[in-house]
């Protein structure tokens, strides 16, 4: 095909010899299958499996089975059933994209050609016109070829990739001087062996909450640029706070190629208009790669507006244009918005607690970091849309998150990703790819994570959003902790390797390049503890240092002793399964049993079907339905009231240790949860379905995350209610007791304190009683047949979510009716308002609108007056009569 010439940054009247030019490889594509027996068109950016599936056949065997046995099947979803092992077979052949392309100029005329890939998955050679031009070997770098001597008028690129599973299966074998596990992943996962042995998404191997689609294609943009004199190859800037003098600086580096001989001389123009900043100045390019610094003071008089997280400010940003004008008319423009922010890892002693803090303040200002841990939004990076993205980040703020994890066994996000959590307010903890691993150290392995790690800096730090670099997930805790059975004479040399890797290595390059954030070897780890003993602590769980992981499917939930009063935690969680719309579509009929094939095979955590049924059976009653599909639905719903009611339990412990030491632990400053967004659908630790939808822990979330907070539990037959918050004032109010009986919709008994003030970040007890003696003024109530609830008001105007404390498990619950609610709806502009009527009190009220894409204001609540209105807001355009054929409603008594 003909391609479209870009002029690039070219100026009128300039001479053609100076532009730079960069041309599009973008688009269509073939690909064939190692023995050519399979051809097809294949989009990029995108991958094999995404061709295959938008081909709509798939020849099953042709790549696994002997020649001449070749099977065409209808094309389905990948993730429909079992295609994930149906498809192995694409992941073990070795694919060939080919492009075959005209272009206008004759390529002979510039000084230099680059053959340019931002990414490539994963393994392969390039050549250009039968001749080789380079290899790759890793997902998460950019690769620059040069064909200056190559190209020409009509031109044919070939990538040849070569299987990811039989590469990383050879580079183990060749690693022949120690073992470097782990080998395989559990059986129930369903994976590909020797991950840690490719630069690749760790988790496209198979992960415990995914499937295993490793995956092969140029799946990020891919261009040639041509230029005479010089390119810019990288545009960074770092805003910087001078502690001494309270102003604001403004670094700006800029990478050029320079291939003229002679000396470039010209000016670098930096405009802000809205801090009224125009800045030139004089710079000179010699041959070879430069790079240009450029310093900008801003006026101590200009008032700089910062970057705040979410809820705690607003997300102001600057436009900024930079113009680089050089020697013969060749001009370089970049435009991008500059976010001022400060970030410290604030680790220092405590008051009555052995060990350090660790905590992050953002612009001086301690900060509770509330969210979550992002993983993959799908295992086919092309099918990950700015409307998709869009989606899951809004999702974000609208449970009053403020952060999230980028889990080191994914990939690095793509721009859009960072971009929208500058503009939404949200804080990146982010780990590099590494994860749940010991990791080799040969020189070519080290040589490509460094590339990687130089990248990735270059191109991310810009972002405000961006608050830690984390050098790994899990692994300091591996290592120390025995995972992998390794020989204990073998401990030094794994020690030594994790130390080349991360410190010697990643940190090294990571505060090089970026002195505006802290950084992190691993993620649990005990900080500066875990500095101080040489980078790996033998224990990287101790409460009172650094962040930790907690995961306990076994004891109940319900009991707050269970949660490690730590400084920071940044993974826990309990599964759920998804809804049965998010499963239908990628399942049959015969599938809808918990104890199906299907349900088997989608669950890739060891017993953890059972462990949720366990956990369940605690304080609910099992559906017994002789219904098979009834009984399944009820079970999914109740994986989700378990899971949402267990996550908040947990969260609200973490959130009222703010401020508080008890037998030396405490001051918990950080609850990210384990895990945002799913991958497939699949029972995993979401809150997210794939696609998006909201599960009852997200519209939990939304409320045990909010910036005013209630929190009541039990010590030996004593209620407590604590206050948290989040604000950055003192607030005055009042605190409301209420208690209803579960069989009548009537109020049993209300108290209300005096007012008081919660100071601005903390958290504080607000109320003491015993249990007895609360029930006691409330005629009729027992511990079975009544429940509290409590929330925070000021002159009558509700601050805080209505919050609830369960009195004794709900199987046991005296009184409780299956209540009969109804929903009128109607719609307000592009929101759909229902009136919901009950005629019992009805606990986890869950509305459904099956595929209905959007969500609810509230869900999964505690109905305890006869009506109560709810708003829908819908992400795609529908009707009230779609939502009126779609609309079902559960509370826990029907599935009795």
């Amino acid at each position: 095909m003909l391609l479209r010439l870009l002029l690039l940054l070219a100026p009128c009247g300039a001479g053609f010899a100076t532009k730079v030019v960069s041309i599009s490889l973008r688009g269509n594509w073939k690909i064939h299958s190692g023995n050519g027996s399979l051809q097809l068109p294949a989009a990029v950016p995108g991958c094999v499996h995404s061709a295959l599936f938008n081909k709509r056949i798939i020849k099953v065997l042709c790549a696994a089975a002997p020649p001449g046995i070749c099977a065409q099947v209808p094309r389905t979803d990948p993730y429909y059933r079992f295609n994930n092992l149906d498809y192995r077979w694409i992941a073990l052949d070795n694919w060939t994209y080919i492009k075959k392309f005209k272009l206008h100029s004759d390529m002979s005329t510039w000084s230099k050609v680059n053959l340019v890939f931002e990414g490539i998955d994963t393994v392969a050679v390039v050549l250009l016109n039968s001749v080789p031009i380079g290899k790759t070997d890793n997902m998460f770098r950019r690769y620059s070829f040069d064909i200056t001597h190559t190209v020409k008028a009509v031109n044919i690129i070939e990538v040849r990739f070569q299987s990811p599973v039989v590469y990383a299966n050879q580079r183990s074998e060749r690693h022949t001087a120690y073992w470097v596990p782990p080998n395989c992943p559990p059986p129930v996962q369903d994976g590909e062996c020797h991950v840690n042995f490719i630069r690749k998404m760790q988790c496209s191997f198979g992960w415990d909450w995914g499937p295993s689609f490793p995956t092969q294609g140029i799946w990020k943009d891919v261009r040639i640029e041509a230029y005479n004199v010089c390119h810019l190859n990288y545009f960074m800037f770092t805003p910087i706070y001078d502690n001494y003098m309270k102003t604001w600086n403004l670094k700006i580096e800029s990478s050029f190629d320079v291939v003229s001989s002679k000396l470039v001389s010209g000016e670098a123009i930096v405009a802000i208009p809205e801090l009224n900043i125009q800045q030139t100045n004089n710079i000179e390019l010699q041959h070879g790669e430069r790079t240009v610094e450029l310093f900008v003071k801003i006026d101590k008089a200009i008032i700089v507006e910062t970057w705040w997280p979410h809820g705690h400010g607003n997300q102001t940003g600057y436009n900024m244009s930079v113009i680089f004008e050089l020697d013969g008319g060749l001009r370089f423009e970049k435009s991008a918005k500059v976010y001022f922010r400060t970030v410290e890892l604030v680790e220092e002693p405590i008051q009555n607690s052995p060990g350090l803090s660790f905590y992050f303040k953002i612009n001086g200002l301690p900060i509770f970091l509330k969210g979550s841990n992002w993983i993959p939004a799908d295992s086919f990076q092309d099918r990950v849309t700015s409307a998709m993205l869009r989606l899951l980040l809004q999702s974000v703020v609208d449970a009053n998150m403020n952060a999230l994890r980028v889990w080191g066994g994914g990939v690095y996000e793509q721009d859009e990703f960072y971009e929208l959590c500058d503009e939404l307010g949200i804080m990146i903890w982010q780990d590099f790819m590494f994860a749940c691993a010991l990791y080799p150290t040969d020189k070519d392995f080290m040589d490509s994570v460094r590339e990687e790690v130089t990248h990735q800096v270059r191109r991310l730090k810009s972002h405000p959003s961006i608050i830690t670099w984390s050098g790994n997930n899990e692994n300091e805790a591996a290592l120390m902790m025995g995972w992998y059975d390794t020989k204990p004479g073998y401990l030094q040399t794994y020690i030594k390797d994790y130390v080349t890797l991360y410190v010697k290595n990643i940190r090294t390059i990571v505060l090089e390049g970026d002195q505006t954030r802290p950084f992190i070897t691993s993620s649990p780890t005990n900080g500066a503890k875990t500095i101080a003993e040489g980078w790996l602590s033998p224990n990287p769980y101790d409460l009172n240092y650094g962040d930790v992981h907690f995961y306990d499917y076994v004891t109940d939930c319900w009991n707050w002793r269970t949660f490690p009063k730590a400084r920071f935690v940044s993974e826990y969680g309990y599964q759920s399964w998804p809804s049965f719309s998010t499963l239908e579509k990628v399942s049959s009929e015969e599938d809808w049993s918990y104890r199906s094939s299907f349900a088997l095979h989608r669950q890739h955590l060891i017993n953890g079907n059972n462990e949720m049924l366990h956990q369940i059976e605690l304080h609910f009653k099992l559906p017994n339905s002789t219904d098979q599909l009834r009984r399944f639905k009820d079970t999914l719903y109740l994986t989700q009231v378990m899971q949402a009611q267990c996550v908040k339990t947990e969260t609200e412990f973490y959130r009222r240790s703010r401020s508080e030491i008890v037998n030396g632990k405490g001051h918990t400053m950080g609850a990210l949860y384990w895990q945002l967004n799913d991958i497939w659908q699949a029972p995993s630790w979401s809150s997210l379905e794939y696609g998006g939808k909201w599960k009852m822990l997200h519209y939990f979330a939304r409320h045990f995350f909010a910036p005013l907070l209630p929190v009541g539990f039990e010590d030996k037959d004593m209620l407590f209610i604590y206050g948290a918050s989040d604000l950055h004032s003192d607030q005055q109010m009042m605190l409301t007791v209420r208690v209803h009986t579960w069989s009548s919709l009537e109020l049993v008994c209300s108290e209300s304190t005096n007012p008081f003030v919660i100071k601005a970040g903390e958290s504080v007890l607000l109320y003491t009683k015993p249990v007895p003696e609360l029930l006691k003024g409330c005629p009729g109530c027992t511990r079975q047949s009544c429940v509290v609830s409590f929330y925070l008001s000021t002159d009558g105007e509700l601050l805080s979510p209505i919050n609830y404390h369960f009195l004794s498990s709900l199987k046991n619950a005296k009184g409780l009716h299956k209540a009969n609610i109804t929903a009128t709806i109607s719609q307000q502009g592009d929101t759909f308002v229902f009136d919901l009527k009950t005629s019992a009190v009805a606990p986890f009220v869950w509305l459904d609108v099956g595929s209905i894409p959007g969500r609810f204001s509230d869900n999964g609540f505690l109905m305890t007056e006869k009506t109560r209105t709810v708003f829908f807001y819908p992400w795609k355009p529908t009707s009230k009569s779609e939502l009126e054929q779609s609309f079902h409603v559960t509370s826990l008594a029907d599935t009795y």
